[in-house]
Parts: structure tokens; C-alpha cells; sequence
């Protein structure tokens, strides 16, 4: 059984990553390895913040590792809120700030089309490997939706009628940014050849 770290702080995020590997392998996370740093996120790329935080743990703590970094790209704000999304109202915001903002800049706009990207990065006997998911919607005018994370509420995934936080997180990891990520490092790993 291969197990690896997922280097993140999000407990939203670390149990969605389980749920899409299911029992194909173990995977532990940054608490189960005693580390309690906040690994920096200040890179001006997805790839650049994947790449740099699943390197910090490989090179300190010995764990071969995969870290994400996902954002929320909506066109008429020129790819805005992009590699900032987790923190666009500011350092210290929470979710409901940043859907606030959004909503407010796009409040007379009609043209609400958008894209989720996820950029993981998987560190493996020091070798790295990217993989990208991507998932292209539309941006709500209200919130939709009890579940899911982040932005969740306002991106509804294009073919479907529901939101993201409106759907289960079988139906929802079967048709996501990070869930398609998810599915080529998996598909990696099962071909990958055996380390010792």
C-alpha cells in the first residue's frame, strides 16, 4: 500500500482528497507527520505554490508528498482571483468575503463565465510530477448550495444544474478540477514503477 502526504492545512480540502483516493492508498496528513508550519502561498503561479510546498515538505520532513494549489479564474476579470483566491478580500478573509467581492465586481456584469484550475504537485523519490484538473462553469448572482467549500456556492459547473456546494461529493469529485487532477496522479501512481 502506497502512502504519501497531501501537504495541506485544509481540513475541507484533506478530506475531499480522501474521499476521491478512497482506500487505494493511505494518505496522511501534515498533523500525522507532526508538522505545524503554515507553509507559504505568495508565488505568482498555481505551479509555483504546488511545487513549493510539496518540496518543503519532501526536503524537511523525508516524505515522498503531493500539495494543490486551486483557483478561480473568471474571464471578465482577466483570470481574476486566480493564484489570490483563497485570500482576494484580504490576508485574513474568510470564504464569505471572498464570494462577497466577487459578486460585488461582477454585479453588472452578463458575461459570467469562469473555471476552476487545480495544480498539484507530487514529489516522489525527489523526482517532481505536475498534474492539472480544470472545470469550466459560470458564476452564480446568489449562493447556492449547503455544501462544499470556498467558492462552491457561486460556480455552477457547465452542463449541470446545480452548483458545486449543491451536489454530493461523489457527483461533485467526479466532475472537479481537483477531482480530475486527482485522477491522473492516481493513474500515475498505479503505473508507476516500485520504489524501495
Amino acid at each position: 500500500m502506497i502512502e504519501i502526504v497531501f501537504a495541506t492545512n485544509n481540513q475541507h480540502k484533506l478530506k475531499e482528497i480522501r474521499e476521491i483516493i478512497g482506500n487505494m492508498f493511505t494518505v496522511r496528513s501534515l498533523e500525522d507527520i507532526g508538522c505545524r508550519e503554515d507553509i507559504p502561498e505568495d508565488a505568482e503561479t498555481l505551479e509555483e505554490n504546488a511545487s513549493f510546498k510539496a518540496r518543503f515538505i519532501y526536503d524537511k520532513y523525508g516524505y515522498d508528498c503531493f500539495a494543490d494549489d486551486t483557483g478561480l479564474e473568471i474571464y471578465a476579470l482577466e483570470g481574476r482571483p486566480g493564484v489570490k483566491s483563497a485570500r482576494y478580500a484580504g490576508e485574513d478573509c474568510i470564504s464569505e468575503n471572498n464570494i462577497r467581492k466577487v459578486l460585488k465586481e461582477l454585479e453588472d456584469v452578463s458575461d459570467r463565465g469562469a473555471r476552476f484550475r487545480t495544480v498539484i504537485s507530487l514529489i516522489r523519490n525527489g523526482q517532481e510530477s505536475l498534474f492539472e484538473g480544470s472545470v469550466e462553469g459560470i458564476i452564480l448572482r446568489e449562493k447556492q448550495g449547503e455544501g462544499g467549500f470556498g467558492y462552491d456556492p457561486i460556480f455552477l459547473p457547465k452542463g449541470h444544474t446545480q452548483s458545486f456546494a449543491s451536489m454530493g461529493p461523489d457527483k461533485k469529485n467526479g466532475i472537479s478540477h481537483r477531482g480530475r487532477a486527482m485522477q491522473k496522479l492516481i493513474a500515475f501512481l498505479k503505473h508507476a514503477p516500485s520504489l524501495p
